[in-house]
């Protein structure tokens, strides 16, 4: 039975954190007990999800199980029934090359039998930097790319390895520059950037103007585009927050600040 009260914040926190641990400890099987039945990973956003655990195992044993994987956090924010991770990820691969990849990872729980499991992971990190910086470390890197592009073949299928090139398309350094204008003229207390962007935070809808005015002051780095979707860190004085800044062709349309 579901509990009847809003889950604690370190209830949802544990659950996250069990995915890491899980990582390190090389557990599949319990890495795949943490997720829903019908779970959805995209990882990154913007390539084809993986659904069901069937896939998302799949996705285990090509993207996770051949490599070591270490965390680096730098703010977990929990509001809700969502963890927000702003971190780095550092990947040692088989052929020994090291890439680390800056992301916020989102997770989305919900009570499943008997505990607080992940109904949806969305990782927003950039592929295509992250690839270049994997060829950069040398022939090390390019025999870790030569065998992540079978593993893809292997494990997702030809439908699958096209699905990642997703990861590719979107908004790209064009998207990125958009969301940095608008974030950091909102942080100097300007609401001329925000005309016609739909504004949020964690109160709610409001207006352009009392966003800009909250924001005014806040530090932004790490801005990160992944998809049709750019996210950005944010400190709100000794506050960390994420910034998610979506879009609706070239145009910035909604920007929501997700904070504790």
């Amino acid at each position: 039975m579901a509990p009847d009260h809003a889950p604690a914040r370190d209830d949802l926190l544990t659950a996250v954190l069990a995915s890491p641990a899980a990582v390190a400890a090389k557990d599949r099987a319990g890495w795949l007990a943490l997720f829903t039945p019908e779970a959805v990973v995209a990882d990154p956003v913007g390539s084809r999800p993986h659904v069901g655990l069937a896939a998302i195992g799949r996705f285990h044993d090509t993207f996770i199980a051949p490599n070591t994987i270490t965390f680096q956090p730098d703010a977990d924010i929990v509001t809700g029934r969502t963890v927000l991770r702003d971190l780095a990820i550092t990947i040692r691969m088989s052929t020994g090359a090291t890439v680390r990849v800056p992301m916020h990872l989102r997770y989305d729980l919900v009570w499943h039998e008997d505990s607080w499991r992940i109904a949806q992971l969305a990782a927003h990190w950039e592929f295509a930097p992250m690839v270049l910086r994997l060829l950069g470390t040398g022939p090390r890197g390019l025999g870790a790319g030569t065998l992540l592009g079978g593993q893809l073949l292997t494990n997702l299928g030809p439908g699958g390895a096209l699905g990642m090139l997703g990861a590719v398309r979107g908004v790209g350094a064009r998207g990125r520059r958009s969301a940095q204008r608008v974030l950091r003229g909102a942080a100097d207390g300007e609401a001329a950037e925000l005309a016609g962007v739909a504004t949020e935070l964690p109160s709610g809808r409001v207006r352009p103007a009392e966003f800009a005015a909250y924001l005014r002051g806040a530090t932004v780095s790490k801005v990160l585009a992944a998809g049709r979707t750019v996210t950005a860190s944010v400190r709100l004085g000794d506050r960390p927050a994420v910034a998610v800044v979506e879009f609706a062709g070239h145009r910035v349309s909604t920007l929501r600040l997700i904070a504790e």
